[in-house]
């Protein structure tokens, strides 16, 4: 059967341990990390002969990102001995280094000192912790802990902001990169034991509010709002603009003869008339007066827009469900209150901070000795608030709603220059402790994504093209073909996965080129390859026909091949990945060491066969097998990826 794991299985599979032990060493877990059993050793056996303190040694300690370097690496200059060259003095270290059964004599290598564990004993704890840990494994709930050493005092909050696509609008690039950066975060924060709150600020509020109304009033089709509130909505929003526009060419024409006249200095009464008979039969205007009604409270007004709003986010909740995410809060623009973007406006012009210019409300930056952040206008010269006050508004109520350690906004690189004014602004109201909790984490554009049918870029087109794709693929190999029993599931879950990997596949803040192809093939290092090594694994155990409760009393002794240990090696630095990704927070941290996983795994099939093996050997193999399924399986959930069973 063609089977993907369920969505609240993708939830659960999130799994989290914590532990009570204690350490002189600062984060340091031997009972959910492995290799941090080897780091306290290293330590410890190398103070007194380095005459540096243990505790120095164990935070510099870093891991490699190939295993033909060792383990763990020392840049001995790290430890700031005086007195020698560092090359000299690595040599040293090394010829000194005690006798010891977990790490073979380390190499000196420059200034480096690399240890290479004993594969032995490696072996036996990591595919121990990874049997037993299951889902588990990787995840420390212990950083996300306000006081490691206290758990009482309860864990750290952060609130991820992402997606946040426009009502009515296409869910474009940008918010498909969004959505799937700002899960993938939230994931991370969950797994290292902080408490996540997922918010979707949707643009939910202005004036094309009132242009869609009136649009609807128009257009509309009960019918189709039922059934497809975000094409119907964009539908009409698109044929109410195209009046806006074809009303815009005579009216900026008259404006043009009012001011010729009146720079000739003529009497331009009658044509003012005219022009002002026409800006208020506009459908623009309309929208403006539409829109002030619903500021001011209109019952009728409001209740239209709030069953546009209700329903567009049913139908986005069925959409990211695909996806693997699901929101706490459903915010917007709409959702900040009057009161707190006033007491924002009064803070700033009491602190001196923002200033009148020419009938609007500023704040001048190079004022505040923020050069590169220019000028922003916060108050138009007609009284109504700008995205930066909103905004400013927004960060204060979840100040007081969450009291949050940190927040984090997942929004285009576009967006630079508008959240560092947001933050500067924070600051200089006096928030500055607030301002430091706020984060952007940006990304680049998507180039090149529009649709089969169209440019039209809605997030339901794209993963529906990419679905059909993925099926025309599948269908290139009858023979497995056959055997999958729910085909256009298996080829919807893969690809979800081709568009989420190609999407992660390099740092954030390159933008790539959308290409159908390229993601949608098993060859190279896409999602449809990822899927396809977690699947083998699956097939794997499950024909071994030995219930994998059987693999912890495997003889592991028999794991002696180089393929083997390289294996282990690379799954014993599983946890330190997860932690390293929440220093670099990009997604491809993960996705790389899931990619030199699945290379390791592919190149030792032929060399660690299960059929025909001696029954122990077998059970060994299995046990090992079984334990890259799970790290795979775990780091394709972080990424918010739903692993396959069979394809």
């Amino acid at each position: 059967m063609a089977s993907a794991d369920s969505l609240p299985a993708a939830v659960e599979s999130l799994s989290l341990q914590t532990t009570s032990e204690t350490s002189k060493f600062p984060n340091c877990y031997p009972s959910l990390n492995p290799v941090d059993v080897y780091r306290e050793h290293i330590a410890e056996q190398l103070a007194p002969v380095a005459g540096v303190d243990a505790e120095k040694i164990y935070t510099r300690l870093q891991w490699t990102n190939t295993l033909d370097k060792g383990d763990l690496v020392l840049p001995v200059p790290s430890l700031q001995i005086k007195g020698k060259k560092p090359n000299d003095l690595c040599q040293e270290l090394a010829e000194k280094f005690p006798e010891s059964d977990l790490v073979l004599p380390p190499v000196a290598f420059g200034p480096h000192l690399q240890f290479f564990f004993r594969t032995d004993r490696l072996t036996k704890t990591v595919i121990g912790q990874i049997l037993k840990s299951k889902e588990a494994f990787g995840s420390n709930g212990n950083q996300g802990l306000v006081d490691p050493k206290d758990p009482s005092k309860g864990r750290k909050k952060i609130i991820v902001e992402f997606s946040s696509p426009n009502i009515a609008k296409p869910f474009h690039a940008g918010h498909l990169r969004s959505t799937i950066i700002g899960g993938f975060l939230a994931n991370l924060y969950t797994v290292v034991g902080w408490d996540v709150t997922k918010m979707n600020y949707l643009g939910d509020w202005g004036k094309q509010y009132g242009l869609l109304a009136n649009g609807y009033k128009m257009f509309g089709d009960e019918q189709k709002l039922l059934k497809d509130p975000i094409n119907h909505l964009f539908d009409v929003y698109v044929k109410i603009n195209a009046i806006v526009s074809e009303q815009d060419g005579p009216i900026k024409e008259l404006k043009e003869q009012v001011k010729a006249k009146k720079e000739k200095g003529e009497d331009a009464a009658e044509l003012e008339a005219e022009l002002a008979k026409l800006v208020d039969a506009s459908e623009d205007e309309k929208a403006r007066r539409y829109f002030k009604s619903m500021e001011d409270g209109d019952a009728d007004a409001l209740a239209l827009w709030r069953r546009f709003r209700d329903l567009s986010i049913q139908k986005y909740k069925q959409t990211y469900a695909r996806l693997n995410i699901d929101f706490d809060v459903y915010s917007g623009e709409s959702q900040i209150k009057q009161e707190s973007m006033s007491k924002a406006n009064e803070t700033l012009q009491s602190s001196g901070v923002s200033e009148s210019s020419e009938g609007a409300v500023i704040v001048d930056f190079v004022k505040h000795g923020a050069k590169k952040l220019g000028k922003a206008i916060i108050v138009r010269k007609d009284g109504t608030p700008l995205y930066l006050t909103r905004d400013i508004g927004a960060i204060l109520e979840r100040e007081e709603a969450y009291h949050f350690d940190k927040m984090i906004y997942v929004v285009a690189a576009q967006q630079d220059l508008h959240l560092a004014q947001l933050f500067k602004i924070t600051e200089l109201m006096g928030y500055k402790d607030l301002a430091s909790r706020c984060q952007h984490i940006n990304f680049g554009m998507v180039r090149g994504m529009s649709t089969r049918k169209g440019t039209v870029k809605f997030l339901d087109d794209i993963l529906r093209d990419v679905a059909d794709k993925m099926h025309e693929v599948m269908k290139k190999n009858p023979e497995k073909y056959e055997q999958i029993e729910n085909p256009e599931e298996t080829a919807d879950t893969l690809g979800i996965t081709s568009v989420m990997v190609q999407d992660m596949s390099g740092k954030r803040i390159n933008g790539y080129d959308f290409n159908l192809e390229a993601m949608t093939s098993f060859e190279g290092d896409t999602g449809p390859y990822l899927q396809y090594a977690h699947a083998r694994l699956c097939s794997i155990v499950r024909k071994a026909e030995l219930n994998v409760e059987e693999l912890p009393s495997a003889n592991l002794d028999l794991l002696t091949e180089t393929h083997a240990t390289d294996l282990v090696r690379l799954l014993s630095q599983w946890p330190d990945v997860v932690l390293n990704t929440l220093k670099t927070l990009e997604p491809t941290t993960i996705l790389t060491y899931l990619f030199r996983m699945t290379h390791i795994l592919s190149s030792g099939y032929d060399t660690l066969r299960i059929v025909g093996s001696e029954p122990e050997v077998k059970k060994a193999r299995l046990a090992l097998y079984e334990s890259a399924r799970q790290v795979l399986h775990n780091g394709m959930r972080i990424l918010g990826l739903t692993p396959v069973r069979r394809m």
